[in-house]
């Protein structure tokens, strides 16, 4: 079992994944941009790193948590970044939410150094990651998903490889795709039953019986959205950012999606009503004006 494994980001998310490896048997490190955040996690036993580039040549291993992709390119790109600090034969495992055209650049850079690179985006919150019950797609050469296996398993209950590097990212792009069109049309059904004077909570009983359903009916509508708890952690910034890659994406392959496109709009133009801090099944409310 590789022994030392790093967590770059320690927000929510790459808290509880460190927590999870730790619990798993691994000597954890980490790094993030915010000092308090950093005392805090020493405080759970994992060690902090005094930068990027110290943390990635201290590991083996090395995840990254990570907002966007821009925020990878510059930890691994900058001047005290993973490139100046890690050694050859590092793997890298990318968890962000990422531009998969980016992801390619980063990967090519880091393989020029002898370091290999994994994109595994990861679905499940906060909560999956501090239970390592994620669900990741994972991009990459078989042979270093191979040698990345404990840790992925580590932090994650289920995982599909689907293709070479960025494959990931594609597939957890069209993941969040589907889920954001699915919390619009949903919420535009609901608000269709209450008019004709029924229940949600049935009506989604009924649905989620029948062919209709989906994760946002049997997940999101009676966890966050029925009850108006909107605490799931992910917020409208974050899941515009996704929608608006996959957009990009369908475009760059020059792929007819009129549906996808209307629904990039409908996310777009909720900013208007939805500040980017807001939990993203608020987008099940939306009424565009």
């Amino acid at each position: 079992m590789v022994d030392k494994v790093g967590v770059l980001g320690l927000g929510n998310m790459g808290r509880g994944m460190a927590a999870s490896l730790q619990r798993a048997g691994f000597d954890v490190s980490g790094y993030d941009a915010a000092p308090e955040t950093l005392q805090h996690v020493a405080s759970d036993g994992i060690r902090p790193a005094r930068s990027v580039a110290a943390l990635a040549g201290m590991v083996d291993q090395l995840v990254l948590s990570l907002p966007s992709s821009a925020v990878v390119e510059a930890v691994v790109f900058g001047e005290d970044g993973v490139l100046a600090g890690a050694r050859p034969g590092l793997i890298v495992i990318d968890t962000t939410t990422a531009d998969p055209a980016s992801t390619r650049r980063v990967a090519a850079a880091l393989r020029d150094k002898g370091i290999r690179f994994i994109d595994a985006p990861v679905s499940g919150g906060a909560k999956g990651a501090a239970s390592a019950s994620l669900t990741m797609v994972l991009g990459g050469d078989a042979t270093d998903i191979a040698a990345a296996e404990p840790v992925l398993a580590a932090m994650s209950a289920r995982r599909t490889h689907v293709g070479p590097v960025s494959a990931g990212h594609v597939v957890k792009l069209l993941n969040n795709l589907l889920c954001g069109a699915h919390l619009l049309i949903a919420g535009e059904a609901m608000r269709a039953a209450r008019q004709g004077g029924l229940d949600p909570a049935t009506v989604l009983a009924a649905i989620n019986g029948g062919s209709g359903r989906s994760a946002v009916t049997e997940v999101n509508f009676p966890t966050w959205i029925l009850g108006e708890h909107f605490d799931s952690g992910f917020t409208m910034k974050l899941m515009r950012k996704d929608i608006a890659l996959a957009r990009a994406l369908f475009d760059d392959l020059g792929v007819t999606t009129p549906f996808a496109q209307a629904c990039a709009a409908l996310w777009a133009d909720s900013g208007a009503q939805l500040a980017d801090a807001e939990d993203f099944n608020k987008i099940a409310a939306f009424e565009p004006k």
